[in-house]
């Protein structure tokens, strides 16, 4: 029944212990943000130790309860050392969101077969292992959770180089129907997906030039009118951790700026 109650809570998550891979980077930096900001307990983590602190210390200035722990997230022993510091740090895990990953462009003659692994296993291993730990521990606590995957609009459309990325976000997609399939009924845990088009990253930053080839070509695939910027993610990702998402489970959720609509 819809009431003043159910709506006072139904974006709510003050309280939740959110886990962040890939937390350095730009998109996971602004969720771990957003997340502290509307009230939940974030674990940050990434591989280097330097930028973990410095994300920590930039919350915690912000009141903002945090820890953080270093990993690679294609590693399992690194990946259950998370999982158990997340767990010492604030007791639970409610959420987890996998913004980690890797990408290379290349012709598929060109890539060596190390480079085209390290993108699987950044991209497709390392969300696997979370999933598989983070769950086990929300299982094991029995009162649900929610797993949200950042994967991306080249899930479901090929490109020219990009048979490694392509083909892990398209992995991660098929993943998180199969554990919503897996979870949701059994555990209530929700699992699903955001596909976000180019946003603003040091990686990207060279394509927000609005004089470019690249740029102008770009936006007459995309209906809204811009390239994504960071915090464009943070109301998917509140949505999807909160209560509002609970008949959610298994989607892809276009984060895109209308891409797969042109």
């Amino acid at each position: 029944m819809v009431s003043k109650e159910f709506m006072g809570n139904l974006f709510d998550v003050s309280g939740k212990v959110a886990l962040v891979t890939g937390a350095t980077g730009a998109l996971g930096k602004a969720v771990s943000i957003g997340y502290g900001l509307a009230g939940m307990k974030v674990m940050v983590t990434g591989r280097k130790e330097e930028t973990c602190k410095a994300l920590c210390e930039e919350l915690e200035a912000q009141g903002i309860p945090c820890a953080y722990s270093t990993g690679d997230p294609a590693l399992e022993a690194d990946v259950i050392k998370v999982v158990n510091d997340t767990i010492t740090a604030f007791g639970e895990i409610n959420v987890l969101v996998t913004a980690a990953g890797y990408n290379k462009p290349q012709p598929i003659m060109e890539q060596d077969l190390s480079t085209w692994k390290q993108i699987m296993d950044s991209d497709v291993q390392g969300t696997w292992l979370f999933c598989k730990y983070v769950g086990e521990q929300m299982i094991k606590q029995g009162k649900g959770g929610k797993v949200i995957m950042v994967s991306s609009a080249r899930s479901k459309m090929g490109m020219a180089n990009y048979t490694g990325y392509c083909t892990a976000k398209g992995g991660i997609d098929l993943m998180a129907q199969s554990l919503a399939c897996e979870w949701t009924a059994k555990y209530q845990i929700n699992v699903n997906t955001i596909n976000p088009t180019v946003f603003r990253s040091n990686l990207t930053e060279w394509m927000f030039d609005p004089e470019s080839a690249v740029y102008q070509n770009f936006l007459k695939r995309l209906p809204i009118g811009r390239l994504g910027e960071p915090e464009d993610f943070v109301g998917p990702c509140i949505f999807l951790a909160s209560k509002a998402s609970d008949f959610m489970t298994g989607a892809n959720v276009a984060t895109d700026g209308g891409y797969w609509a042109n």
